[in-house]
């Protein structure tokens, strides 16, 4: 890369996830941000006629995700990536071996500074074509059925259920329990809401406060209360509130602004 400074691209839908990337990085004199992009197709063709050296790339977007630009990029012109996400089940083991690095939200400044040094060590000193194929064969380790659960265990009256995971309306925590209510049932499981919100599908399961998770096909209404909050009126007529921390996350997935 000799003295140049080491161009960089931006993608994230939030605003706020791009503001913090970017005054991350005020300070680094060997960097140059070249674009922001608040989408997936909007960074597709910044890195087309860009070709910037480093893109940090926000994973969870709508429409073309993450990995869709990573897909429609191809090899010849793949940067080096730092992938940012809100969720630790996007097979972060095999972000350690396939990618150059990757940064949780929200983002914590020593993490981010290690991932940026990292950055700039590897982009000096490996080859692109050695990055580009390693970060291609990311996809062939992303398997959803492997990633996702389809179907649960569950014991009830002495008797060992299996449940599909598409049929699960809605979860609330129990302590180091959860309780998974399907067709008006309820069923009890010994493990925690963070970790099984780690093995749902994350375009179906959302998180609308601290101790509830929904599945947005079972959503029926929301009706506004106050200060930002909602309720959430499920198929059946049960009613689960949103809180206005979780709301701009569940907005995403439903079409459209509320």
């Amino acid at each position: 890369m000799s003295d140049k400074k080491i161009r960089v691209l931006i993608v994230d839908d939030e605003p706020l996830g791009r503001e913090i990337v970017r005054a991350m990085l005020e300070h680094e004199t060997e960097i140059e941000i070249v674009l922001e992009c608040e989408n997936g197709k909007q960074a597709i063709d910044a890195i087309n006629t860009l070709r910037p050296d480093l893109m940090f790339l926000d994973i969870q977007m709508p429409q073309i995700n993450g990995f869709d630009v990573i897909k429609a990029v191809g090899e010849s012109k793949l940067p080096y990536i730092i992938f940012i996400t809100a969720y630790d089940h996007y097979a972060i083991k095999a972000f350690d071996v396939n990618a150059l690095d990757y940064v949780l939200k929200p983002i914590d400044p020593d993490r981010f500074a290690q991932s940026i040094s990292k950055a700039l060590k590897v982009i000096k000193n490996k080859s692109e074509s050695e990055f580009n194929q390693r970060i291609l064969a990311l996809f062939d380790s992303q398997k959803p059925s492997d990633t996702y659960l389809e179907r649960i265990s569950v014991k009830s009256d002495g008797k060992i259920f299996l449940l599909r995971t598409s049929e699960i309306e809605w979860i609330i925590a129990e302590g180091n329990y959860v309780s998974v209510h399907i067709s008006k049932r309820s069923y009890l499981l010994r493990i925690t809401i963070s970790l099984l919100e780690t093995k749902l599908q994350p375009n179906k399961f959302h998180r609308i406060n601290r101790s509830t998770i929904v599945n947005i096909d079972f959503i029926k209404e929301l009706v506004p209360m106050f200060r930002g909050e909602y309720q959430v009126i499920l198929q059946d007529g049960t009613s689960l509130k949103l809180s206005s921390r979780f709301r701009d996350n569940l907005v995403k997935f439903l079409g459209g602004l509320f």
